[in-house]
């Protein structure tokens, strides 16, 4: 297997391994629960922009430029979750502006930002003394944004299916799917606190 097909596999599985990656998608399910099957180019952009955030802050934390403590990490993690899936609920259904779109972006990479410090440790240790590291992170991005396309893909056909074809209301989904979310998060925050 060569590197980089290595390093993709990471990030994909960072994502679809729903027994430890389970964070992230529920992250990435609260960044679309208010949108629909016609709102892909705005989920693929809040994806793209998280995983950006994601990527930064991962190459600084990896190269040891940042640094901070695993447990304070952990705790912020499900913390944008909640903060993200609580929002939703307070959002109007009317169709979302051009201005609220670009808050979604700056928090989808503002939170990008913090989730790219989660896995940082185990990259850095799988690493090793490896000075170039730049292949392995594009490689393990490319995966981490190929595996939160299939869970878009997967939201948006389930969406599809409830909202377009069984009549479910959107705002009922929102609501119902947000406030799930927002619920495990807390969960997670309470088995996380580090003080």
């Amino acid at each position: 297997m060569s590197e980089f097909a290595l390093y993709f596999g990471l990030g994909k599985d960072h994502i679809l391994d729903y027994a430890g990656g389970y964070d992230h998608i529920l992250f990435v399910l609260a960044l679309c629960a208010v949108y629909l099957v016609r709102d892909w180019k705005k989920i693929l952009i809040l994806v793209t922009a998280f995983t950006i955030g994601h990527s930064i802050t991962l190459a600084l934390a990896t190269l040891n430029v940042i640094n901070f403590p695993a447990e304070v990490i952990e705790f912020l993690i499900p913390l944008t979750i909640f903060i993200t899936a609580v929002g939703n609920l307070f959002k109007n259904d009317t169709p979302l502006t051009q201005t609220k779109v670009q808050i979604n972006y700056f928090f989808a990479l503002f939170f990008g930002l913090i989730h790219g410090l989660g896995f940082s440790n185990f990259l850095r240790a799988l690493l090793g003394k490896n000075k170039n590291i730049v292949s392995p992170l594009f490689a393990f991005n490319l995966g981490l944004e190929f595996g939160q396309i299939i869970v878009v893909l997967i939201f948006l056909a389930i969406s599809y299916v409830l909202v377009d074809l069984a009549k479910v209301s959107r705002r009922d989904l929102k609501l119902i799917l947000s406030a799930a979310i927002a619920g495990i998060a807390l969960v997670l925050m309470k088995d996380r606190i580090f003080w």
